[in-house]
């Protein structure tokens, strides 16, 4: 069984890792009916080197330093946006999706944000329920920040796979 070993900056040399975890857990949603999710192609390789070269990504390697998960991050108004968190489907229940977000809220809170935001499927049990057990809250309409907002009116196009919500969870200032 893969071993995970570290939290790390992620590399160029991480980048076709990712896409190819992205890939593995996008076809999860193909299992609850959500093909158009499922088959949408990851970031490509360039779009990933952007967070990379910006210092805004983080992978959790195995014990051979090959990348198992993946978070990509931005700052929106005075949080840090997770742009995309994703694992390997086959180390399910192992918390690395928890631990990467818990390195990018350091990342943050060292930096004064105010909170980690993301956006995502409502009803999906890995998604919204999934992050509400590591502190995420439902934002109701009059709480989203002017980037919060403009990122669900740009996301109504999956809408029609489900409920979109944005989420946050508090950091503590240092």
């Amino acid at each position: 069984m893969t071993r995970l070993t570290t939290i790390r900056c992620a590399t160029a040399d991480d980048a076709e890792h990712l896409r190819r975890i992205e890939s593995a857990a996008g076809r999860l949603f193909s299992e609850i009916g959500m093909h158009a999710v499922a088959g949408d192609a990851p970031p490509s390789v360039g779009e990933l080197l952007e967070f990379v070269d910006a210092g805004r990504a983080f992978v959790a390697a195995d014990d051979e330093d090959v990348p198992v998960g993946y978070v990509v991050f931005d700052h929106l108004d005075e949080c840090v946006h997770v742009e995309q968190v994703s694992v390997d489907p086959e180390l399910r229940g192992l918390r690395v999706g928890r631990d990467l977000l818990d390195r990018v809220a350091e990342w943050g809170a060292a930096r004064g944000a105010e909170g980690l935001t993301l956006t995502t499927f409502r009803d999906v049990p890995w998604n919204a329920p999934y992050y509400a057990r590591l502190g995420f809250r439902v934002l109701a309409e009059d709480e989203l920040s002017p980037g919060l907002r403009r990122l669900l009116d740009g996301e109504q196009h999956l809408e029609r796979e489900g409920p979109r919500v944005a989420m946050r969870r508090e950091l503590g200032r240092r």
